[in-house]
């Protein structure tokens, strides 16, 4: 059996589209993946044939000793599989990742290095803290505040680092934090030095505390701030009012309820993460084959006796196109039909497979559909896929201008065994928003909470992605708090921050 490979990865500080293109794509043809405990859960999705192992080590709790882990990769990639070894930050800095390395070349294991973007440079530019300035900065250095075990802690390198250099930043240093301040002022640093103190940076949980030399330790105390955190002392602290950009945002540190399809979801929490918000992703529907297959297989085998082919979502693209391929047929089986797109993601998803749609609707509903078809001239065959239960506007109009219409469900929703851990998140007051971007979505999370729904509800803010999502919550009892004008979870996001800038 040929031996396998070894790639330790750099998985960034927080956020977890701040890995590199490299590590992606590793990641995406991984057999095994060893991660840290700072290692962004989202980055897992990138790896879903991946056996997976969490070897993070964390201080005064039950870990993977690195001994275990330097053995573990060495026999994953003896075995012949293709191995990452998933650590937060860069993988060489403050970090074991050289004894890793060194215990695969001792055993004659190929690796890579893949770097990643370490805490300091995340923790200061996500708090809007330049490392070095022309004016303030023109030295950094980086410390670890964490001795080696077993050795004792002494102050003499702290004294020496004082006054040698103009911007510290101390690594994992929560701990020693008053002793490490101390030593710095004993060192000849003026104690009126601004100093932040930065944890989980690049995360929706960010916190940060500014002080001074001082007193910063006392503060960051009274907040509770722990490690993971960078302490960044230096001038250039005090240009954090002036440059911060993530944590002043309308949504930053908000936890968005996502009751999307899991794979939707996972799509709209990364939209989410963009605005500095949480997803809680927690499908209250699932998407399935319908019920009977015939309906589609039919007209698929007439695909090409129609004049257009509407689509109202990505996943009855998709459905569609699966379909399709799995009756030997790609697009060509179109022919000379024209197709009909409700709204921008419908199209990408068409385009996705080589189609382009010959009408887009302005407005992304079924009425708005129908006009841009129509603005065409009056087709004679229409088939329209789309989920099993749907408004019926579209064919209406259609049918109401001479077309005949042939509606044809390509998959159907279902309702998420989700009920417990849903009403969980609400009674222990985990959620600020509840993002709704369908009635279909509406309805199994309002069932889902059952005789509490308008209760636990009432209790969070409730976003709206338009007028037919809000009529069917209006229907069951609940209050919309915002409602996008453009029907597009980008649109949705712009209302819910329109909506708390202005509280």
């Amino acid at each position: 059996m040929p031996v396998g490979k070894v790639y330790l990865v750099g998985a960034g500080p927080g956020d977890p589209d701040l890995i590199s293109v490299r590590g992606l794509e590793l990641l995406s043809r991984a057999d095994a993946v060893l991660y840290d405990a700072l290692a962004h859960p989202a980055l897992l999705d990138a790896c879903p044939n991946a056996e997976k192992r969490p070897v993070g080590k964390r201080y005064g709790e039950e870990s993977a000793t690195q001994a275990a882990i330097n053995a573990e990769l060495v026999a994953l990639a003896k075995a012949g599989k293709r191995v990452v070894r998933l650590k937060g930050g860069d993988p060489l800095l403050f970090a074991r990742g050289a004894e890793e390395l060194q215990a695969l070349r001792e055993a004659g294991i190929q690796f890579e290095i893949v770097p990643g973007v370490a805490s300091a440079f995340a923790a200061s530019a996500y708090a809007g803290i330049p490392l070095t300035h022309r004016d303030l900065s023109s030295s950094v250095t980086f410390i670890t505040g964490s001795d080696r075990e077993g050795k004792e802690w002494s102050p003499e390198s702290w004294l020496k680092l004082a006054t040698a250099t103009d911007t510290i930043c101390v690594f994992m240093g929560m701990r020693r934090i008053e002793e490490i301040m101390s030593a710095i002022i004993a060192g000849g640093r003026n104690a009126a030095t601004p100093v932040a103190v930065v944890q989980w940076a690049a995360r929706p949980e960010q916190r940060v505390v500014t002080g001074t030399l001082a007193n910063i330790a006392a503060l960051a105390r009274a907040e509770d701030i722990s490690n993971p955190a960078v302490i960044v002392v230096g001038e250039v602290v005090a240009l954090r009012e002036e440059l911060r950009w993530f944590d002043n945002r309308a949504l930053f540190g908000k936890t968005l309820l996502v009751p999307r399809p899991a794979e939707q979801g996972r799509v709209t929490a990364a939209a989410i993460r963009a605005r500095g918000a949480s997803a809680r992703l927690l499908p209250a529907i699932e998407i399935r084959a319908p019920a009977d297959p015939a309906p589609l297989t039919r007209a698929i085998a007439e695909l090409g006796q129609y004049d257009w082919v509407l689509f109202t979502s990505a996943n009855g693209v998709t459905r569609f196109m699966a379909a399709l391929a799995a009756a030997g047929s790609d697009a060509r089986a179109f022919a000379q039909a024209k197709i009909g797109s409700i709204g921008p993601k419908t199209a990408s998803a068409l385009h996705g497979f080589g189609l382009r749609a010959d009408a887009v609707a302005d407005e992304f509903v079924g009425e708005g559909l129908a006009r841009a078809v129509l603005l065409k001239g009056v087709p004679k065959r229409v088939l329209l896929a789309r989920a099993l239960l749907a408004r019926d506007a579209l064919p209406d109009l259609l049918r109401a201008a001479g077309s005949r219409v042939d509606i044809v469900p390509v998959y159907e929703t279902v309702s998420a065994d989700s009920g417990e851990s849903l009403r969980a998140h609400f009674e222990k007051r985990e959620i600020d928003v509840a993002l709704f971007t369908s009635s279909s979505t509406v309805n199994a999370v309002v069932d889902t909470l059952d005789d509490r729904a308008v209760e636990l509800l009432s209790s969070v803010t409730v976003a709206s992605i338009g007028p037919i999502t809000s009529k069917t919550l209006a229907e069951r009892g609940i209050r919309v708090d915002t409602e996008a004008t453009t029907f597009t979870v980008d649109g949705l996001l712009d209302a819910l921050e329109r909506h708390f800038s202005a509280r």
